[in-house]
């Protein structure tokens, strides 16, 4: 599953949470959904990190002094 975009994660932990509140499921397989899911919330966090340290690092000036700059970021979460 290393080879997943950020965007799948996402959905793919949207769809999990849904069959785990659900309450339907089998304890084997919630605890299965469970633990991709904390996988995949990991996964998600650890991208965020990553494009957060990336986008400060596109902020600051030649002498390592962040800047502000006025940006144009739209995220948007389907739910």
């Amino acid at each position: 599953m290393e080879n997943i975009s950020f965007e799948e994660a996402l959905n793919r932990l949207e769809t999990v949470v849904k069959e785990l509140e659900d309450g339907q499921l089998p304890l084997e397989k919630a605890l299965a959904l469970f633990e991709e899911g904390m996988w995949l919330s990991k996964f998600c966090y650890q991208q965020l990190e990553k494009a957060e340290t990336r986008i400060l690092e596109l902020m600051a000036d030649e002498n390592k002094n962040m800047v502000l700059k006025e940006t144009n970021l739209n995220f948007k979460v389907n739910s």
